[in-house]
């Protein structure tokens, strides 16, 4: 265990004092959708700040004609949309070029999340998102930072080395062409394990902003598939027990107990800048009731860890 996880039971808040310490560090948080509606947009416009960075996923098995409805949908109620480009998705550079040029024309965009993609065989030629981060087109469409993918627990067909040089890599090349980084973890339910991961990047010296996945408000069957589908290590019991559905095993399960923790340890220890980024699995309008309450400090400890929102129903 590194100093900063050792350190989380030692924070100088006491429990009594943290909930504004937990709001404070959800304050800013991102959130993760798909294929919202008009509908989820608009009631989403009335729940969240417009300044909230809303990431637009790209499926494998849809069209990327998608994402560029979602993103003009998000530009029309104010928001700043942040489109993930996975690159295994296009068959040619043409293609990809225009889905760039619709993105810049019809949302502004100047943020994209760029990554290989969950496809086993790319579409095209391009395999790996340093393809796209080296090769210009990226300036060329006036995007101004990109976000790349972390990975706290590992990847299941990929090294940590490997890891380790690919990350590296990806800033590096972005930074030569004067483009802002910062990294967007894959969600994950092991606080020591983030806060490993986190503290050997600053170890690296790299002092990028971290926004840290976490499984928004969902079931715990929900979240099971979800992480056999993403290659997140998790088991029934293990889940049931990080995520609180210890104490509620047939509600919603709602990662606070992960938010206090790391709340914590943000508090108390040398992080760097780092929000949590919630993945809504098709939920968006309950993940953003949940976050937000927790943003405006609208919370109720437990007894012996983590919280509940209130009211109740924000979970609904």
């Amino acid at each position: 265990m590194t100093a900063i996880a050792a350190r989380i039971s030692h924070s100088s808040s006491a429990r009594s004092d943290i909930v504004p310490v937990i709001a404070q560090f959800v304050r800013g948080f991102s959130i993760e959708a798909t294929r919202p509606t008009r509908e989820e947009v608009a009631a989403f416009a009335g729940i969240a700040e417009s300044s909230t960075r809303v990431y637009v996923s790209a499926v494998s098995t849809r069209p990327p004609q998608d994402v560029i409805e979602a993103a003009i949908r998000l530009r029309a109620a104010g928001f700043q949309s942040v489109p993930h480009v996975a690159v295994r998705m296009f068959a040619t550079a043409g293609a990809l070029d225009d889905f760039l040029t619709r993105l810049a024309g019809e949302t502004a965009v100047e943020h994209v999340l760029i990554v290989a993609g969950d496809r086993d065989q790319p579409a095209g030629t391009f395999r790996s998102a340093i393809e796209l981060i080296d090769g210009g087109a990226l300036q060329r469409h006036g995007i101004k930072e990109i976000g790349i993918a972390g990975y706290p627990e590992g990847h299941p067909r990929i090294s940590q080395q490997e890891l380790d040089r690919a990350l590296a890599d990806k800033i590096a090349a972005a930074e030569a062409t004067g483009i802002k980084v910062h990294i967007v973890t894959q969600f994950c339910f092991d606080v020591a394990a983030i806060l490993r991961w986190i503290s050997r990047l600053r170890d690296f010296g790299l002092e990028h902003p971290v926004r840290i996945g976490l499984a928004g408000p969902t079931d715990l069957a929900a979240l099971l598939r979800y992480a056999r589908r993403c290659g997140v290590r998790a088991s029934a019991p293990g889940l049931a027990q990080k995520s609180g559905l210890l104490r509620q095993l047939f509600a919603m399960s709602a990662p606070d107990t992960l938010v206090e923790a790391l709340a914590r340890a943000h508090a108390g220890c040398r992080l760097g800048v780092v929000k949590p980024h919630f993945f809504s699995f098709g939920g968006l309008l309950r993940a953003a009731r949940w976050a937000s309450a927790v943003a405006d400090g609208r919370i109720a400890l437990e007894a012996e860890e983590g919280f509940r929102v209130e009211p109740a129903a924000v979970m609904r």
